[in-house]
């Protein structure tokens, strides 16, 4: 092979190995936001949800009537299990303000946006109100790990399917979605798919409710 060949077939190997550099450079530069939530250990559920719930640090679900009747436009009269069992909460006795979030430890947006969502219920704290349904999630220990490593301390609901959250008026059906609710315990504003931002989400918030940080 001449020299020339050899010039040519080191420098497209060379073309090749920085490629793959630069390739793995903006990898690494990408937002963490993820990479710094800790994936929930494969380990099987634990025989004692409350009392990993309790630990993880995660509040008592809301205490509704059970009998509570929606208002137009508001939550349904659906009542939810509370994630890892103990008490149930029906929707339509909630009331806002209040932020209600649909996710899945297995779904990848839903990991990108929870650090957010930590962050606004602490922002918002005494304020607002904040509470989680855990949907279509086979592993509610997983799910309550995965809540624990995101920062979530508020109160974490479950359905297991998502056969109840999907339909009108909640329209969960695509994960994350969030919705907000007034203090009627209307349903006023929708958010289908994750945020990426927390100043989008903050505003989000503040100027819909009309609450400040």
């Amino acid at each position: 092979m001449s020299h020339r060949r050899l010039r040519s077939a080191g420098m497209h190997g060379f073309a090749i190995g920085l490629g793959v550099v630069m390739t793995l450079a903006a990898c690494s530069s990408a937002p963490r936001t993820v990479d710094e939530l800790p994936t929930p250990s494969a380990v099987a559920d634990g025989t004692n949800l409350q009392a990993e719930r309790k630990a993880a640090g995660i509040a008592d679900c809301p205490v509704t009537a059970s009998d509570a009747a929606p208002v137009e436009g508001g939550l349904p009269s659906l009542t939810l299990p509370c994630l890892g069992g103990g008490s149930q909460t029906t929707l339509a006795g909630l009331r806002g303000p209040m932020l209600v979030n649909f996710w899945a430890q297995w779904c990848g947006p839903c990991r990108e946006e929870a650090p957010l969502l930590a962050k606004a219920s602490q922002t918002f704290a005494g304020k607002v109100a904040f509470v989680g349904v855990d949907t279509n999630d086979p592993r509610p220990g997983l799910a309550i790990e995965f809540a624990k490593h995101a920062g979530w301390t508020y109160a974490q609901l479950r359905d297991a399917t998502g056969d109840q959250v999907d339909k009108p008026p909640l329209q969960a059906k695509n994960l994350p979605t969030t919705i907000l609710v007034d203090r009627r315990g209307r349903i006023i504003a929708r958010h289908p798919g994750g945020f990426t931002s927390q100043a989008a989400l903050d505003q989000w918030i503040a100027s819909t409710l009309g609450v400040t940080p």
